[in-house]
This record gives C-alpha cells, structure tokens and sequence, in this order.
C-alpha cells in the first residue's frame, strides 16, 4: 500500500523497510510504532531474508517522535510515549539482535529518536547534505530509543555526550570523522549505496556476515571468557555449512594456483 506508513517488500534474500511518513519527516506517531514492531520481527524471522536495508521516503530520514502529536497530546495511545518507546524499543531490538545484517540509508535530517533507528544499522550510508543530531533537550526531553545505550557504544561517551549535550547537528564529514556513518556519498545516491551494501552480503557470505554482527552486537552480554567460548563455537559452527565449505576450497585452490 502506497499510502501506508511503512513500507516492506522481500526480494531475492533483501528485506526493505522503508519509513513513509515524508509530509512529517517520518517521525513516529502510535501508527507508525506499531507497524515498526510489526514489520521487524516478520522480517527477522523470515527464512527468505539474508540482508535488511532500512531506507526512507522524502526529505529526511527521521526526525524521532511527532512533536505535533505531542503537543496535541495525540496519537500516541494508552501508556503515552513510555508505553510507545517500548513499542518502537522492540522493532529496533528485532533488528540488533538479530544474525541478519543490516544497512541504513538515511538522507536528509536525522534527529532526536531518529538517531536509535539510524542506528539500527551494522552499516549506514547517508548523503553529503546529512545532518545528524540528538536535539531532545530542546524540547525538555530525555533520550530514548536506544540512543543512551547505543551511541555511546558507536562514538564513544565523550562524543556522545558532546551531542546529547547540545543541539548541534553533526554534518555528514563529521558524522564520517567521528564513525557514527560508513560512508558519505551524493544525496541522490543514499539509497541506492545503501542497496548495494546490502546485496553484497547477500551475493557473499550472508551467513558469515550475520553471524558477525551478532558477535559484536551482543558482546557486551558476555564476559571475555564466554566472548571467546562463543567465538569458537560460532566459528566451529559456520566451518560445517555449504557456504563456509564452498568457500574455503576455492580459496585453497586460488592460493595453490598461486604458489605454482
């Protein structure tokens, strides 16, 4: 549906989400919340799905929570927005937990709550007219949506702090500079770098990949011993599958070829 707030389609092993609310900047309103919850958990239980590009439609990429809603106070249902964080909290954890990769194409603006679905992302494009930003004590907020939690562990807490701390919007070099993006690229490139990203896990050692970013995602669960237990398993694991085994012959017959 073209007029829905979240768009999804699966094709050849790559999910797609996209956020579609342009005329509001994508911002999240109860709507919105509960199709993100939705649309991730489906899209990480798929066995068809080796790949996420999550992507936006019009200007901006997110700009967090509908601040016209909040100041209505609507649209944000039973609970309010404590009851509807841990509804979008769920969607961006459908995501981070999982063993899929996951690339970001975020054009425009992104702030505030649109800073935790950024990242979401194992890997995240945005163009050179990028801003990126936290902007919630502006409006008296606190931040939410995995922002507290998952920047910091993406910049570092000095930065992080630096950003949360004003209402400085990061350009696209600096947000580059600092490692909260992969890579800079034309504004009218975003989405389709962003694809490429993702259909290259996908051509390659999906699996592999998945399975690596789940690693590092959930590190901070373990303790250094269980890190390493988990490595080995993982690693014992993958050498078994057809994708590691195909891989690895033809790897062994390219590096006799070039001994000979």
């Amino acid at each position: 549906m073209t007029d829905d707030v979240l768009l999804v389609s699966v094709e050849d092993g790559l999910a797609r989400i996209t956020l579609n609310r342009p005329t509001r900047l994508n911002a999240f309103d109860e709507t919105l919340a509960r199709r993100w919850e939705a649309v991730t958990a489906e899209v990480v239980a798929r066995d068809d799905v080796r790949a996420v590009l999550v992507d936006a439609n019009g200007p901006a990429f997110c700009a967090g929570g509908d601040v016209a809603a909040m100041a209505t106070g609507g649209g944000f249902g039973a609970g309010g927005i404590e009851a509807l964080a841990h509804v979008i909290n769920a969607g961006i954890r459908s995501l981070t937990e999982s063993s899929i990769p996951v690339a970001v194409a975020a054009q425009g603006t992104t702030a505030g709550g649109g800073l935790g679905i950024l990242l979401t992302g194992d890997y995240v494009v945005v163009g050179e007219g990028s801003r990126i930003g936290s902007i919630y004590a502006n409006m008296g907020l606190t931040p939410d949506l995995s922002v507290t939690e998952a920047l910091s562990r993406a910049i570092g807490e000095r930065r992080a702090l630096q950003l949360v701390l004003t209402d400085r919007l990061l350009t696209s070099a600096q947000a580059l500079d600092w490692g909260l993006v992969a890579e800079v690229v034309p504004d009218a490139d975003v989405r389709t770098r962003g694809e490429e990203i993702a259909r290259g896990w996908i051509s390659g050692a999906a699996r592999a990949y998945g399975q690596a970013k789940r690693l590092i995602r959930s590190r901070p669960t373990r303790t250094a011993v269980e890190q390493l237990a988990e490595e080995a398993r993982t690693i014992g694991e993958a050498y078994g599958t057809d994708e590691a085994q195909v891989r690895i012959q033809a790897f062994a017959a390219k590096s006799a070829g070039k001994t000979k």
